[in-house]
């Protein structure tokens, strides 16, 4: 019981630290972007408006976002990913930061799904990986194998698909798992840990 309340509490506490990171960072943003553009613009007016810098920066921003999801902004965009792919040495490290690049609850891309990996003994170890197998022919998959405290560093490996267990979890509970060295563990990671022992996991892409 006095164990349980440790963890709830030490759960909870971590869950409020990094509830308050981006809160803090916004803050902070905002602060920095008006003490940028404060003076410029009273110079520029005649007249000290707080936090007008922060509105014009937050209107630009919403206006960009109208931009990117309209139709026109849809076309610009795929006119750029085209003109990307054409540009030597730059291609290969687009499509390389297409590959890699954090979209939690997107579709694709190595951090499209979270599984448990068993590489050696009875262990499982926390993975990502865009569950497309590697090529025709094969079942093996490309695994990102992530490190604590840093989740950007680990080992990417090739590894066949009955070593995998998919999992429900979401990759930002996974990051908050890691960035604390273990210390704040997700209900749904504790779920996972303890269901680890599997059979045959089930397919990570659908079978033809």
């Amino acid at each position: 019981m006095l164990e349980h309340a440790k963890n709830f509490a030490r759960n909870t506490f971590l869950a409020g630290v990094f509830a308050a990171i981006p809160l803090v960072v916004t803050v902070f943003v905002l602060w920095y972007v008006d003490h940028l553009t404060r003076e410029p613009l009273k110079e520029l007016v005649g007249i000290d408006v707080p936090f007008a810098g922060v509105g014009l920066a937050l209107v630009g921003i919403f206006a960009l976002g109208l931009v990117v999801r309209s139709l026109i902004g849809r076309y610009v965009l795929a006119a750029i990913d085209r003109l990307l792919l054409k540009v030597p040495v730059l291609a290969e490290l687009y499509k390389a930061w297409k590959q890699i690049s954090l979209t939690p609850g997107g579709s694709s891309g190595i951090y499209s799904k979270v599984v448990l990996v068993r590489l050696d003994g009875d262990a499982w170890h926390l993975a990502f990986t865009s569950g497309e197998p590697i090529g025709a022919g094969t079942d093996a998959v490309c695994v990102f194998v992530p490190t604590t405290p840093n989740p950007m560093v680990g080992r990417v490996l090739f590894v066949p698909l009955s070593r995998c267990r998919p999992t429900s979890l979401a990759v930002e509970e996974v990051f908050k798992f890691l960035l604390s060295g273990g210390n704040y563990v997700p209900e749904e990671v504790a779920a996972a840990a303890r269901d680890g022992a599997a059979a045959r996991p089930p397919p990570l892409v659908s079978e033809a």
